[in-house]
């Protein structure tokens, strides 16, 4: 087995993630109204966002329309969390071929970027470098991403998608209090820069509720970005990015941006109790790790109670992030086992050390051996259905809120700090308390390279039962993506809940590093109590997450739901 890692080689979790997870993670209301439609669906982490999808829906757009035209939307109306200084990934479902296909449109480093360019002389991490400034931002993936989407299925035209989001720009948005917690929780950032404070905030302060956040600038990049997407990568946008970052010590150049391009690649399937499962391959970590996680619930036995079930989901997330940490990067760099992970014999290898009622401490559970694999994670999502039944599930950020906290001016265009998403430094963690670790002397999987892209735990995830559309889901969440996903998925199996109760149903997660059982407010106390007796360390936080799902019913309908732990909507025609 591979050697275990200690907790004494991290440094403590970080002030930015403590605060991360005191302010996002708010109160779980009632779940929310069923929405069921006939024709169509878009759920999106912003009720105007929605709507604008579903408009395009009705003036004849088919799903790949109205998710782009919706992801525009969300990088106007949720600037804090996902927008086109960012990237993301894509699945889409082609109802007609019975095919799924999956777009990598995240962010690189920059090609000026090293594996020391966090560290200072004496190769100690620098406070925050890799989360304010512009030092770190990755090239922005959003705009390649979803023209690509376009030119490949899209029926109406690009301007037609693009301009819902142009208007809301110009004529602006009204302050939530969403927005309201983010800015709190970046304001010292965003006042160090003198345009992402005058859009963002009202005289250095966080602006009241119902303010209008107008974005003129943003909505001329918009207008350039819907004349010619190419725009953004080599023309007057390009020039102002890579002019900015050269004035202020950033690493973005205009080869950076000329040579970026987003990546079809393979989806990672798997398979549970008749259903196709199927989300993002590497640099992503959510297939590998989903797909990983469900062959090891199928193995274990039926729990007798819901506080078992609550440890036996736990045993296997602690499994898959062990792997994540030591396998998990850029496979266009590193070699990645996806197949070794995956395979129903690598989860029979692993399922033996899940026991019952008693927990294995982080130290004795550690990534597998390659031998042994070779015999056998602030972000939107939204989802769209349309009446063929094509389907589209799409995960993009800017990392942590407001990303970067800078905005290119005369753009209007915030940065994300992706960069942040490496692995800085062997056992160091980021935003979200996830790690890479190093076994011997071989890099690091998630280390920093050139044009790499950093490890995500986003996971757009599409479900097909004999071959049809069954399910479209995904959230937001940082390292707590793939957990959510998962179980959304198994309280619509599983337990057959319907998709408003499936989102709103409360959660756990563990990620092997800390060696933490979190769990949310609503989890009864006696379940808590019952799992430190079995050895965990549990700590109840707020509710993490803005999940959503589509669900298509035997009859052919489309079902809902956002979830009641953000602002999102669910809109059907």
């Amino acid at each position: 087995m591979g050697q275990g890692f200690s907790l004494g080689k991290l440094r403590g979790r970080s002030p930015f993630l403590a605060i991360v997870l005191a302010v996002i993670f708010l109160p779980t209301p009632p779940a929310p109204a069923q929405t069921i439609s006939q024709r169509g669906m878009v759920t999106a982490a912003q009720p105007a966002a929605a709507k604008v999808g579903r408009d395009i829906l009705k003036a004849g757009g088919n799903a790949v329309d109205a998710a782009v035209a919706t992801a525009f939307m969300i990088s106007v109306v949720e600037p804090y969390a996902a927008g086109i200084g960012g990237g993301g990934f894509a699945l889409v479902y082609h109802a007609s071929s019975q095919t799924i296909h999956a777009l990598d449109f995240r962010e690189r480093a920059p090609l000026q970027a090293t594996p020391t360019m966090y560290l200072n002389e004496k190769g100690e991490v620098m406070p925050r470098a890799s989360l304010d400034g512009v030092l770190a931002a990755g090239t922005p993936g959003t705009v390649a991403g979803l023209a690509a989407l376009h030119q490949r299925y899209g029926q109406l035209p690009w301007s037609q998608v693009v301009a819902p989001a142009i208007q809301a720009a110009q004529q602006g948005f009204a302050v939530t209090p969403r927005y309201q917690q983010w800015a709190t929780m970046r304001q010292a950032v965003l006042q160090q820069d003198t345009t992402a404070a005058r859009i963002f905030l009202r005289d250095s302060q966080v602006p009241p509720l119902g303010t209008i956040i107008q974005q003129s600038e943003l909505a001329k990049t918009l207008g350039a970005i819907a004349r010619d997407p190419r725009s953004f990568y080599q023309g007057w946008i390009a020039t102002a990015i890579a002019d900015f970052m050269a004035q202020q010590g950033g690493k973005i150049t205009p080869e950076d941006l000329r040579t970026y391009t987003p990546v079809w690649r393979e989806p990672i399937c798997g398979t549970y109790r008749g259903f196709q499962v199927c989300s993002m391959p590497p640099p992503s970590s959510g297939g590998v790790a989903l797909v990983q996680m469900l062959n090891l619930w199928q193995l274990l036995p039926p729990a007798r109670t819901l506080k078992e079930r609550g440890h036996y989901l736990a045993s296997v997330m602690q499994i898959a992030y062990a792997d994540r940490a030591r396998y998990l990067g850029d496979s266009d760099f590193v070699p990645v086992p996806v197949a070794a992970l995956t395979h129903p014999r690598y989860a029979q290898q692993r399922v033996v050390e899940i026991l019952p009622r008693r927990v294995r401490p982080q130290a004795a559970v550690s990534a597998a051996t390659p031998l042994q694999l070779a015999e056998s994670d602030n972000t939107s999502h939204l989802n769209v259905v349309d009446a063929q039944g094509n389907a589209v599930s799409l995960t993009f950020t800017i990392n942590g809120p407001f990303g970067a906290g800078v905005v290119v001016p005369q753009t209007g265009i915030l940065l994300n700090n992706e960069m942040d998403d490496f692995a800085i430094a062997p056992n160091q963690p980021n935003l979200f308390g996830v790690v890479g670790i190093q076994s011997d002397n071989a890099p690091l999987a998630n280390g920093i390279e050139p044009g790499k892209r950093p490890l995500s735990s986003m996971s757009p995830t599409i479900v097909l039962k004999d071959n049809r559309l069954n399910m479209v889901l995904g959230s937001p969440g940082g390292s707590r993506i793939i957990t959510t996903v998962l179980q959304l998925f198994l309280n619509v199996v599983d337990l057959g809940q319907d998709a408003a109760t499936a989102v709103a149903r409360p959660r756990i997660h563990q990620q092997w590093v800390p060696d933490t059982l979190f769990v949310e407010p609503t989890i009864p106390r006696a379940w808590i109590q019952a799992w430190q007796q079995w050895g965990y360390r549990v700590e109840q936080t707020r509710p993490w997450g803005n999940a959503s799902l589509i669900r298509v019913l035997d009859q052919g309908q489309l079902e809902g739901a956002a979830d009641p732990r953000g602002e999102g909507a669910a809109i059907g025609w």
